[in-house]
């Protein structure tokens, strides 16, 4: 009975004692019309791996036109990070077609700012990002979306551009979901790095929850900030904002990558918001070092 207890306790300790792997992450990029692309590359996987739940690799296609060996298999990750941009060539049509299947099948798909600028022309790029611009978008790429005065949601069907901006500036993202598990413990509101707001995004927003908002100086309305869209059993989270390296050094744009990308692999976040995340009144933000990048090489 006490080699029973002793084997049953020996169990218990190493089983507490073991750590989960990491998850598996990709960044894909290699075409951005934000020539930071490859420092915010760097940024992301430090980033995600300073967390422990990631072990990130990245796939980067060929500087131009679309590369026929740009094939990653999707298979072996968790979770997609999407760092392409306005202007991207197409991907071969196989990889179209394993990414999407790699999504719909239970796949995360990550999506930060340019990115949502990319493969217009792609129908079920469009679905799973929810809302883009630029690239030639329009009415008929779906809906303006964004939250009126009162905070009730909009889906503005009229004819216009799909993607706009004003300045970069240093704005208050508004959480719209307290209770979301991205966003559960924000303030209701914080005070981004200087950053380009995207406005006038519109696309087919379907299955789509918006999470958190920023008034935009050019519209005078609430866009969407933070939001997640369900496509087929996969998680698709996606964030307009992280222009350049200024605006990736926000503790909210670490936070909520990190949060954003654990919730679009597993659909639960186990990291607890910082102590310095920015306030109502104040930014926060970490710088990025020289040693940071080497390391993150």
């Amino acid at each position: 009975m006490q080699r029973v207890i002793f084997a049953a306790t020996l169990l218990l300790l190493t089983t507490i004692g073991q750590t989960a792997e990491p998850m598996k992450a990709l960044i894909v990029d290699g075409q951005n019309n934000h020539g930071v692309w490859p420092t915010t590359t760097k940024m992301m996987k430090a980033y995600l791996e300073q967390t422990d739940l990631f072990m990130v690799d990245i796939a980067t296609a060929a500087p131009k036109g679309t590369d026929p060996n740009f094939k990653p298999d999707f298979s072996k990750y968790a979770v997609v990070v999407n760092n392409f941009g306005h202007g991207a060539a197409a991907w071969p049509k196989e990889t179209q077609e394993a990414f999407e299947k790699f999504v719909s099948e239970g796949g995360g798909h990550v999506v930060i700012h340019a990115a949502d600028n990319a493969f217009p022309e792609w129908p079920a790029f469009n679905e799973m990002i929810g809302l883009g611009g630029w690239g030639g978008r329009s009415e008929k790429s779906g809906p303006y979306v964004y939250l009126n005065d009162k905070g009730d949601l909009v889906r503005d069907t009229s004819k216009g551009k799909g993607g706009n901006h004003g300045k970069q500036w240093e704005f208050p993202v508004v959480v719209r979901d307290r209770e979301h598990p991205v966003t559960k413990g924000m303030p209701a509101e914080w005070l981004h790095a200087q950053d380009e707001l995207y406005d006038q995004l519109r696309g087919p927003a379907q299955n789509m929850e918006i999470l958190a908002t920023a008034e935009s100086q050019v519209t005078k309305r609430h866009e969407p900030m933070i939001f997640t869209i369900k496509y087929g059993k996969g998680r698709v989270f996606h964030t307009p904002m992280g222009h350049a390296e200024y605006s990736m050094e926000c503790v909210g744009f670490i936070t909520t990558l990190q949060r954003g990308t654990e919730w679009a692999a597993t659909g639960k976040v186990t990291q607890a918001i910082p102590d310095d995340f920015p306030t109502a009144d104040k930014t926060s933000s970490h710088k990025w070092m020289a040693e940071e990048a080497a390391a993150a090489k």
